[in-house]
């Protein structure tokens, strides 16, 4: 039960980031130099490659109830910010996540920039924008990988979740040759900020001495308290939200 929880979490994660990620390069790609975009994935790639490498070993050494603890906090952070997120949008009171809007935005900017070279890459831009992408949207779902297979002692699981997830968006994306506008990303930050949230409360309580009843178990019942409060806040916000003017204008998509 343990290890599937584990690399669902890091797989739902990672493809989460990963359509965000593609949605970047393909406009780099497509408005710019697909050479350049390339070199840059693949450049971000190896950098988030040596931050797991350097922290997954690093984080064995300490004692587990001190890393338990140190990392149910910031799971905890992580997880609360994803859940109020998606807390907010299903209750109407937050834009929704617009991947079709985010490569608009990103494909405007890529034309209006200046072109030229430097070093071996033909497009600087699209280098800088395409790693850029990949670093800062792959970065958080490093510290999960590491986390997550550090707590478990199993960082080989976590990583074949996280691998599983890019190669899978990034199939799609080749084939498609768009953004995976149709993917339900704000349901599944609703799963991840679920999951979260409750290893989070698990391994927290567990490294501050607490033992749970029913041990590893206890994370099923976590989850079904933290998705039944969620849903019940969505639910109040809906309720309490004040109603829309008939002449209102719609509230615009979110393209951050």
């Amino acid at each position: 039960m343990g290890a599937t929880l584990l690399v669902l979490s890091v797989f739902l994660a990672c493809a989460v980031e990963a359509v965000e990620a593609l949605t970047i390069v393909l406009a780099a790609g497509t408005s710019r130099d697909w050479r350049s975009a390339l070199t840059g994935v693949g450049a971000g790639l190896l950098v988030l490659a040596a931050v797991v490498a350097a922290l997954g070993p690093a984080l064995t050494v300490i004692p587990i109830d001190v890393l338990r603890l140190v990392v149910g906090g910031l799971l905890l952070v992580f997880g609360l910010q994803w859940l109020r997120k998606a807390i907010l949008r299903a209750a109407g009171l937050k834009a929704l996540h617009d991947e079709d809007a985010i490569y608009a935005r990103q494909t405007n900017a890529a034309h209006s920039a200046a072109r030229g070279g430097r070093f071996a890459v033909p497009d600087w831009y699209a280098f800088t924008l395409s790693f850029k992408g990949v670093v800062l949207e792959g970065l958080e779902v490093a510290f999960i990988v590491v986390t997550f297979g550090a707590n478990q002692g199993r960082i080989g699981l976590a990583v074949i979740g996280a691998a599983a997830a890019v190669v899978l968006v990034a199939g799609t994306g080749v084939a498609v040759r768009r953004p995976l506008a149709r993917v339900p990303e704000n349901t599944m930050k609703f799963a991840v900020g679920t999951l979260l949230t409750s290893f989070g409360i698990f391994w927290g309580a567990e490294g501050a001495g607490a033992h749970w009843p029913g041990e590893d178990s206890a994370i099923l019942g976590l989850l079904a308290f933290t998705l039944a409060a969620s849903l019940a806040a969505v639910a109040v916000l809906r309720r309490t939200r004040r109603p829309a003017r008939p002449d209102a204008e719609p509230a615009a998509v979110e393209v951050r």
